[in-house]
């Protein structure tokens, strides 16, 4: 298959979850033919120590959908999400995490939703995760939404579907992942938030604490902050002449003034 043919590309970075992955590609599988006709999924496995790339390799000698990218060493979710993104041949691209606590049920809402949108995010409204962690992403929602005066309610969900030019606007940068709903709304795009299911973690622990990311998403937060006090603003007076003019001369009327894509 080549880009123009692929409908729709499924990005899952993966880390030690070799007990999910079985079950989220039946689930996957049940999913995909109602959401198009022509689909790949891209598992990116983060340097997994328990099996995991065992078995996706074992999955994608049973389907021609399933793409698969291997790190030598784990290199952390922006990094496996962007070089899933890099790999993704779809006119719509969904990341999910592999953990199970996404529901693939919700992907044809989130497609759904992209009739007025370039990029949709799944709301994790009701939370399946242990109360301190629910306390910490809510602390962190806020902190995020007075720095960056971005209203999306759960930034940092994976659970996300985008129309592929969108993923230009996503910089190769640590901590990135965290943020793409206000980096794509920096370019131009439309956001929205479509509340989702999120369900219990059944195997394998959480890769994300308080301990293990409050400082450098705080951290995160302030270049994201930087790059929007500083992106270029402008407005368009006047547009040079159309290089079609007709051979009399005279020049091109000039389009209507309008504000820069920000």
């Amino acid at each position: 298959m080549t880009a123009a043919t692929v409908d729709l590309s499924v990005v899952l970075p993966v880390y030690n979850e070799a007990d999910n992955l079985p079950i989220l590609w039946e689930e996957l599988v049940a999913v995909l033919p109602g959401v198009a006709s022509a689909a790949e999924v891209i598992f990116v496995d983060d340097g997994s120590t328990d099996g995991s790339a065992d078995v996706v390799e074992g999955l994608a000698k049973t389907d021609s959908r399933i793409r698969f990218i291997r790190f030598e060493t784990n290199a952390g979710l922006s990094a496996a999400f962007y070089a899933g993104f890099q790999a993704a041949r779809g006119r719509i691209v969904v990341s999910m995490d592999s953990d199970l606590q996404n529901d693939p049920r919700d992907i044809p809402l989130l497609i759904a939703r992209l009739d007025g949108a370039d990029v949709v995010v799944g709301w994790r409204q009701i939370r399946r995760d242990g109360w301190l962690r629910r306390i910490s992403s809510t602390v962190a929602n806020r902190v995020r939404t007075r720095l960056t005066q971005d209203p999306v309610a759960d930034s940092a969900s994976s659970f996300r579907a985008m129309r592929r030019e969108c993923l230009a606007a996503i910089p190769p940068y640590a901590g990135m992942h965290r943020f793409v709903p206000t980096l794509v709304k920096l370019a131009g795009f439309r956001v929205v938030e479509i509340p989702v299911s999120h369900r219990p973690r059944r195997f394998g622990a959480s890769k994300f604490g308080v301990r293990n990311r409050a400082l450098r998403a705080f951290i995160d937060l302030l270049a994201v902050r930087w790059m929007i006090r500083r992106r270029l603003r402008y407005r368009i007076a006047q547009r040079p002449c159309d290089l079609d003019a007709d051979v009399s001369g005279a020049a091109a009327r000039p389009q209507e003034t309008r504000e820069q894509p920000r």
